[in-house]
């Protein structure tokens, strides 16, 4: 099975209101992945103070060393986020030292606890070839679309060697052939 990104919106929505429903920790979680196009693994570890200054206000960048590529990344954060994260911090009375995705058993949150969960509203609300990368997809799909197909740049972000490699990652090659399918009809 090959992971997709979301390409419809109201089902990207509708998964929101499931997760944040369930508990309000995976529908922040979603809305990380949606929002960075970071993965999964390295959203898990994040602590309030990866976002915010002492002062708590919010770090002009989030940055990060990805696990994957040992690479630093430097990310940021958009309004909607911000107004997420901001509501989640308050709401849960955090500090600076605590993990935004709190396991239960003490430490962050894991991979397959935060897989079973995304995975299991993708189904509630009909949504097909769902993993954890799909966020990570869909911030690359939606971001093509919206930023003219700037593939480069996309390709950078996701530190891609090829054009090809990002396309195909990010679904854009599916959508052309399936378009391309429905052009000749007898």
């Amino acid at each position: 099975m090959t992971v997709e990104p979301i390409r419809n919106k109201a089902k990207i929505k509708q998964m929101y209101y499931y997760l944040n429903g369930k508990d309000q920790k995976y529908g922040l979680l979603f809305k990380f992945g949606l929002n960075t196009g970071l993965r999964i693994s390295d959203i898990l570890p994040l602590k309030v103070k990866d976002i915010y200054t002492v002062d708590n206000r919010f770090r002009e960048y989030l940055i990060l060393k990805e696990k994957k590529t040992d690479k630093e990344k430097k990310i940021k954060i958009n309004d909607s986020l911000k107004k997420e994260i901001e509501n989640y911090v308050k709401t849960h009375n955090l500090l600076q030292g605590d993990y935004l995705f709190p396991s239960k058993k003490g430490g962050h949150i894991g991979r397959v606890q935060s897989y079973r969960i995304l995975r299991e509203a993708a189904e509630a609300v009909g949504i097909e070839n769902f993993g954890t990368h799909s966020l990570r997809k869909t911030w690359g799909y939606w971001t093509y679309k919206m930023s003219s197909y700037n593939i480069g740049l996309i390709m950078d972000t996701f530190n891609h060697s090829s054009q090809r490699i990002t396309l195909r990652y990010i679904g854009v090659n599916q959508d052309q052939k399936d378009e391309l399918y429905s052009l000749v009809q007898f």
